[in-house]
């Protein structure tokens, strides 16, 4: 295996308690000491030990007789520099970011190096343990929430699988929604599950060629918002997956704009909103 392998992996028994995994991986994979300790501190490399399996960060790290260590090198994956999102607020337990387009909602086998999660843990002080409970399309942008206990994550987690959240989201479309109705609600199907979002025109552009649109939604699927505006006949500007974003040459218009809900610590109800700096424009 040489460096010229830019996606590839590799599952390594250990034998002794002694064996190094960096030098392990060094000799198996060609890759050079640096690029190896790169790799584990990007989230690529994982230890299982009996049914546990977590990414193996620190070369120190103990390991025993019959751990497997995992690398999933993409050299693609780990060259890229993860936007900085804003903090919001640090609630302690928990933490509300503005996610950029571009950042990454939560990691994968890959690496987590471009993710709010690992950001929030490399980045808040004093520093702790964060876990995924919310996620956005990479290519949109807004708020999400970061928990950083496992008792919290649960918390949220169950708030939002209860639709105790309320999301709302601003997004620029092509056309001119007044055409199709001030408000709508659709109710579909997406991937064979229900997918119920509402929609309120805020403002069309003077040659009505755009539209800015408010959208609520009960549920999330996947690309939810994206797919049933692009139905009705209104993709969202900068959609490359359902709209003509691959000519708009924009960033997709989409953001998060509020999230609302009774904290789990303070029992209060809180609101976190983004000011209009941060929202699409005509």
């Amino acid at each position: 295996m040489t460096e010229a392998n830019t996606h590839f992996e590799v599952h390594l028994l250990i034998a002794d308690g002694d064996d190094s995994p960096l030098e392990m991986l060094q000799q198996e994979t060609g890759l050079s000491r640096q690029r190896i300790k790169a790799a584990m501190t990007q989230g690529a490399v994982w230890v299982t030990r009996g049914r546990n399996t977590q990414r193996l960060r620190r070369v120190k790290r103990a390991l025993r007789k019959g751990d497997e260590v995992h690398l999933y090198y993409d050299s693609k994956i780990l060259a890229e520099s993860p936007p900085a999102p804003t903090l919001i607020a640090d609630v302690g337990d928990y933490s509300v970011w503005r996610k950029p387009c571009g950042l990454r909602s939560q990691g994968s086998k890959w690496g987590d190096h471009c993710t709010v999660v690992r950001w929030a843990e490399r980045h808040l002080q004093p520093e702790r343990s964060a876990f995924t409970v919310h996620r956005l399309d990479r290519a949109a942008n807004g708020l999400i929430l970061v928990a950083h206990t496992k008792s919290m994550a649960a918390a949220i987690s169950e708030l939002f699988r209860g639709r105790k959240v309320e999301k709302r989201y601003r997004a620029l479309v092509a056309g001119d929604f007044s055409l199709s109705n001030d408000n709508v609600k659709i109710d579909s199907l997406i991937g064979g599950r229900e997918a119920r979002s509402e929609v309120a025109l805020r403002q069309v552009s003077a040659d009505g060629l755009r539209s800015l649109v408010d959208v609520s939604i009960e549920t999330g699927r996947k690309h939810q918002i994206r797919r049933h505006l692009a139905d009705l006949g209104y993709p969202i500007i900068g959609d490359r997956l359902y709209g003509t974003g691959k000519v708009d040459g924009v960033d997709l218009q989409l953001t998060a704009y509020l999230l609302a809900f009774d904290c789990p610590m303070s029992k209060e109800h809180v609101e976190y909103r983004l000011s209009s700096e941060w929202l699409p424009a005509l």
